[in-house]
């Protein structure tokens, strides 16, 4: 169950009624004096909301001109109330296809408060000649009835000839709405049973009308917040996925140079063995022949001195 998270009621003085007599001395005298200081508190309280009253109906004299400016400039672009209507998410539920046909005729939109704000509201709707009606404004005021209870009443429509929307059969009746409502626009606007709690109203006069523009861009800017944008995203990745190929084509390309590299000092050292080996082969057999030259010399020496003890010998 949702608990109750609003403005704390206003508590009434206590008094020797409220049990307060059934505490000790001590606690009795704070109680006392917490009432005290609530009482202190909601004072200010509703002093802050008659000066907020002030400053509110001040500035809503302000703003008035500009809002009489934005009305003029925007009946200068076709369609743009409907299309605002369309695109607000909660308005749009009580849509059907043939009130958005005829909300193409819905040229201005005012909303009026009252001077004592916390009195009422009007939203009045200006349609430009059309099938549908003849009522040239349709207005729905909500105000405080002589009871102090919320009421309201709307501008009676004048049809014409088969064209009553309220009753009339809509191809679209049974589309699924967004929030589960069954109720229509024109249905919405003549019920004027419960006005507490009317959020259709609320939302045209809290969201919609402080600033309609918002919803008349709201598919451009969805586009450009979730296409470009994610566009751009694929973009990057595709540039990210291009750059990381050319990054493992570099480090292949690195490593087949490398390999390479060490193949050629691997080739260079085997012919630089091979010469080493050449070298040596022929420092052996220059040895060897010198060897064999140095034997020849020795023999023919002793052969010499052979033939030299002959020839001295006596015959």
């Amino acid at each position: 169950m949702a608990s109750d998270t609003g403005t704390p009621k206003k508590v009434a003085k206590l008094d020797s009624s409220d049990g307060i007599g059934e505490y000790d001395s001590e606690t009795q005298k704070a109680l006392e004096a917490i009432d005290s200081c609530q009482n202190e508190i909601d004072a200010l309280n509703e002093k802050a909301s008659e000066e907020i009253l002030t400053v509110e109906q001040k500035y809503n004299k302000l703003r008035k001109p500009h809002f009489e400016t934005r009305n003029h400039l925007i009946q200068k672009i076709p369609n743009f109330w409907v299309t605002a209507f369309v695109n607000h998410p909660q308005v749009s539920a009580v849509l059907d296809e043939e009130e958005e046909e005829c909300l193409h005729y819905l040229n201005k939109l005012e909303v009026e408060e009252f001077e004592d704000i916390k009195s009422g509201y009007r939203l009045k709707f200006h349609f430009s000649p059309n099938p549908f009606f003849e009522t040239g404004i349709l207005c729905k005021e909500f105000h405080l009835a002589t009871s102090g209870d919320p009421a309201s009443q709307s501008t009676a429509i004048k049809w014409k000839e088969g064209m009553n929307l309220t009753t009339k059969q809509s191809e679209s009746q049974n589309r699924k709405r967004k929030y589960g409502l069954s109720r229509t626009f024109f249905s919405w606007y003549l019920d004027n049973t419960d006005p507490s709690a009317d959020d259709i109203a609320e939302v045209i006069k809290d969201d919609m009308w402080p600033n309609p523009l918002q919803y008349f861009l709201a598919p451009d800017i969805e586009v450009e917040e979730n296409g470009l944008e994610s566009g751009e995203e694929d973009d990057d990745l595709d540039e990210s996925v291009v750059e990381v190929h050319d990054d493992e084509e570099e480090d292949d390309d690195e490593e087949d140079e490398g390999e390479d590299d060490d193949d050629e000092e691997v080739e260079e050292e085997l012919d630089e063995d091979e010469i080493y080996g050449e070298e040596e082969e022929d420092d052996d057999e220059e040895v060897g022949e010198e060897e064999e030259e140095v034997e020849e010399d020795e023999d023919a020496e002793a052969a010499a001195e052979e033939e030299q003890e002959e020839g001295d010998k006596p015959v």
